[in-house]
This record gives C-alpha cells, sequence and structure tokens, in this order.
C-alpha cells in the first residue's frame, strides 16, 4: 500500500511528485526511501544501479514496499543505449537497425521483449523510443538511436515501437520533442540550434510524434534543442509555446510531458538546474528528469525546494504544479493497474501480461540484428583466428563508455585465438592516423585483418587510417557499425547498423560462415 508521511504538506508532495531522480548503487539508499514515504512518485535507473536481473527484481520490489505505485525509470533504447545490459552489451539491435529491416511487425516484436524483460525486473516506464528523424548525418548523439532519415519510415517504427512495448506492461516516453535529429551538437555539451523553417518542422520532426500519440504513448520527453521556428528565446524544454501550445494544444496530447536530464549543459550552463526545472514546469512539463550525472539527496532537496519556492513567490502557479503532480501519478496510476492484471487469476482489462524473469528468450534479438546485416563484397569464410582491430571514437554520454563494442568477442568464441587492438583518433592516441596504422599492421602480424569502424564518414581520422589498412593489406575485412553513409571499403564490408552485442553476432557469422 503506498506509503505518505501525513506531516508533508500539499505542495512539497506535488513538488516531490514532479521529480525523477537517480541514486548510486544497486540498492535503495535511506534518503530515497524517505522520500518516497513523503511524496517522490518515480525514481530513474542508470547502469551503475543494475548488477542482473535479479538484483534489479529486488531493487524494484524494495521501492514498492515503500510505495506500490512507484514509477521506475530506465533509458533502455536497446542497440547502442543499453542499462539494462551494460556489462555486456545489449541483446538488442537499436532503431538504426530496425529502420533498415523496415518490418513494423518486427520492431513491435522486439519492442514487446524489451518491454517483457523490463516489467520482469520491476521496471514500468522507459525513457524510449528514439522518434528523432536523423536528417544530419554528422549528428554526434543521435546517430543509429534514431529509426532513420526517412521521416514516414520513423513514424511508423515510432509506433510500432509504442505498441510493442506497451503491450509489455512498461510505459512509453517518446524522445526528443521536437526532435533532435538535425543537430551537430550534443546537448549533454552545449545548447543545439535548428535553423529550419515552420513548414519542414511540421513535415519532418513532428510527424513521428504524430505517430507515437496515435499509437497511445504514454509519455513525451522534450529535447533541449533552441528552434526559433518555434520559440527563438527558450529551448523546448523551457517553452510554453512547445510544450504547451505545440504539444499540448495542437497535437492533443494529455500524457506527462518528462524533460530530458537537466544536468545537462544545454540547461544546467546555461539556467542552472533549480531556475531550470521551475520554467519547465512553468512552460508544461510534468516531470523532472535528473540524476544520471546528479545521483544525490541535495539535488532533490534543492530542486524540491525551488520548486515550492517558486509557488510562493507567485513565479510559479500552485494549479500548474499541482496538475504536473497529477499527471505523474496518472501515470503511475496506469502501470500498478497494468500489473495487477497481469498477476495470476487476473482478468486484464488493458495490456497484456508482462511476462516473468523465468520466461525464456525469444531470440528476436538476435534475429533483427541478422536481418539488419548489409554485405558488400565478397571473402572466403574465415577459419583462422585473424586480428580485430577496433578504430574507437569518443563515446557520446547517452551511450557510456562502459558498454562494449564492436566483434573480437563473438569472433573468438567462433575462432579461438583471435587477438584485437584498439586505435584512436590522434587527440587520444598523440599519433597520426599513418602511425596509428603502420602499429596495427604490426600488430596483425600475418593475420587477416577485421577492422571494426564506428560512423566513420564523421571521423577523418578513422578514415586515413583505414585507407592506410586497406593500402597495405586489401584483403582487409571492414565492419561498420555505426550510421552506414561512407563508401563500402574492404575485400567485404559487412554493416550491422549498430553496436550491439547481437549485432557484432550477426557480424561475426558473416565472417565464419557460422552460427554458434
Amino acid at each position: 500500500m503506498t506509503t505518505l508521511v501525513s506531516s508533508t504538506d500539499t505542495l512539497t508532495r506535488d513538488a516531490l511528485a514532479v521529480l525523477q531522480p537517480g541514486f548510486l548503487g544497486t540498492t535503495a539508499p535511506d534518503w530515497l526511501l524517505r522520500r518516497l514515504g513523503e511524496g517522490l512518485s518515480s525514481v530513474g535507473l542508470f547502469g551503475r544501479n543494475i548488477a542482473s536481473p535479479e538484483q534489479l527484481a529486488a531493487l524494484t520490489e524494495r521501492l514498492r514496499a515503500e510505495r506500490d505505485d512507484v514509477l521506475v525509470a530506465i533509458d533502455e533504447e536497446g542497440g547502442d543505449v543499453t542499462r539494462l545490459e551494460v556489462g555486456h552489451g545489449s541483446s538488442f539491435p537499436g532503431n538504426y537497425a530496425l529502420g533498415t529491416v523496415d518490418d513494423v511487425d518486427l520492431t513491435r516484436a522486439v519492442a514487446r521483449e524489451l518491454g517483457r524483460r523490463l516489467a520482469a525486473c520491476g521496471v514500468n516506464l522507459n525513457w524510449a523510443p528514439s522518434a528523432d528523424v536523423n536528417s544530419n548525418q554528422d549528428n554526434p548523439v543521435i546517430g543509429v538511436r534514431s529509426f532513420g532519415a526517412d521521416t514516414p519510415l520513423v513514424a511508423r517504427h515510432t509506433a510500432a515501437y509504442v505498441e510493442g512495448l506497451q503491450s509489455a506492461g512498461v510505459a512509453a516516453c517518446t524522445k526528443h520533442f521536437p526532435g533532435h535529429g538535425d543537430t551537430s551538437v550534443d546537448s549533454h555539451h552545449a545548447m543545439p540550434r535548428i535553423d529550419v523553417d515552420l513548414d519542414t518542422v511540421n513535415a519532418r520532426d513532428l510527424l513521428p510524434f504524430r505517430a507515437a500519440i496515435a499509437a497511445g504513448s504514454k509519455s513525451v520527453m522534450s529535447a533541449h534543442i533552441l528552434l526559433p521556428a518555434l520559440d527563438p528565446d527558450r529551448p523546448a524544454t523551457l517553452s510554453r509555446r512547445i510544450l504547451t501550445g505545440l504539444l499540448r494544444e495542437e497535437l492533443g496530447f494529455q500524457g506527462p510531458i518528462i524533460t530530458d536530464g537537466m544536468e545537462m549543459r544545454a540547461i544546467a550552463s546555461a539556467y542552472g538546474i533549480e531556475r531550470g526545472s521551475v520554467l519547465a514546469i512553468a512552460a508544461g512539463a510534468d516531470a523532472i528528469c535528473v540524476g544520471g550525472g546528479l545521483a544525490d539527496e541535495d539535488t532533490v532537496l534543492r530542486l524540491r525546494d525551488a520548486l515550492v519556492a517558486a509557488v510562493r513567490n507567485g513565479e510559479l502557479p500552485e494549479e500548474r504544479l499541482a496538475d504536473a503532480a497529477a499527471r505523474v501519478r496518472g501515470l503511475a496510476d496506469w502501470t500498478r493497474r497494468v500489473r495487477g492484471a497481469s498477476e495470476p487469476g487476473a482478468d486484464s482489462q488493458e495490456g497484456t501480461a508482462p511476462g516473468t524473469a523465468s520466461a525464456p528468450d525469444t531470440g528476436i534479438g538476435l534475429v533483427a540484428a541478422r536481418r539488419a546485416v548489409r554485405v558488400t563484397g565478397g571473402a572466403e569464410p574465415l577459419t583462422e583466428a585473424p586480428y580485430v582491430a577496433a578504430f574507437t571514437p569518443v563515446a557520446n554520454i547517452a551511450v557510456g563508455e562502459e558498454t562494449p563494442w564492436g566483434v573480437a568477442a563473438e569472433l573468438g568464441r567462433l575462432l579461438p585465438g583471435t587477438e584485437t587492438g584498439s586505435y584512436s583518433g590522434a587527440g587520444a592516441a598523440g599519433k597520426d592516423p599513418v602511425a596509428s596504422a603502420a602499429e596495427l599492421l604490426a600488430a596483425a602480424g600475418d593475420r587477416t585483418i577485421v577492422a571494426v569502424v564506428r560512423d566513420a564518414h564523421r571521423h577523418r581520422w578513422m578514415s586515413d587510417a583505414l585507407d592506410a589498412v586497406l593500402a597495405a593489406r586489401p584483403g582487409t575485412i571492414v565492419v561498420e557499425m555505426g550510421v552506414n553513409e561512407a563508401e563500402p571499403r574492404g575485400a567485404l564490408h559487412i554493416a550491422t547498423h549498430g553496436a550491439a552485442r547481437v549485432c557484432g553476432q550477426a557480424a561475426a557469422e558473416v565472417i565464419t560462415g557460422r552460427r554458434e
């Protein structure tokens, strides 16, 4: 049963209800449990909070012992962005791979299976899918997280993903409204600006969000982007014109609007997280996502107190905060009803059973990854252990550096003795690309080289080093695990359209002609 401390006043409970904070560790700290008792309605989970499905299930059970309708949120896109499988890579390809296959039934099935796994662990809100149209191929933060650059394709797969995820009892949070695909700046680091006209926004960027709303997406996440065609003064997260005027009134979305992480520099550097949170709620946001970088009690108290003070000094209408809190609680109530309907003996009235932790893996993720592979050229299957050279760019913050990627581990299982080396750009390695290539060739010896790249079209050092390797060893196999925009090179070129573990497995199967 939900626990609320009677001494906590309504205003303070509402201020806590709109926060979605994170925490450190794999068990719930005492301060978090206390705040749940005082009105906190949501908790955000990240890779640092997850060690295994069993540990995660125990963690969410403990949270619900304190508050049975708590929203347990996670950033689990599948593909490159995984928290559930942060230590070894995702069992599901990401959006770009699914868009490449372009089978909405497959996308729906992948999202349902991902949702089943989340629900089995007690997670009921997923900050996914990304509905961004990746119209800028040099985008440093979206890329393979998008279904692609074609607006109708992105729209139909966004809708299918929402349907699949929510059929498993997990609320979708379609992001990043009104569209982060045409940016050349990562909003984790600075404020992106998109200078296009209103017709382009409507025809290109908004269509997938319209599709998600029509599909019943339970929540939408705002983007920290400045889009002058919609609001020349405020970024979307802080814009009443965008959140209330466009999303609420024009598009008709009535569920909770959740902000992207408020500690991201696009907001924190320009406004500060306290001021930014007040402005976001005033603009029409209903939940403040924070905790990716700031994950302590002090952050929660600072934001709670800033919201309370803004109401008391007249800056934030009390009814706006109350409305935001009510929308969050409404979503929590939906997740609780779906969970209750899935319990043994229950007569399900909405949604379907989330499944159980012991339910077998359907293998749909590997099926999808195999279907997404595109091969150019030809070579005899490898029968001897190769040398895998991973050209490693700096990971964007959304993806993180802790999740392994590539094909070396998967090739090693099929061809024991496979060796690998990692090669970075001049800034990281202190070498020019030709020097890196010479080092690589020396390390490879007479073994076949498998060169693994990620967004080769965006990284000049990577492309130059690859050219130097191919000039010396034209029989090199190239695996592109990012956006497949560069011309195919190598004796065999394999595009996986993502760097999830199953994408690496699918590539290894092509290289060896074998399946485990």
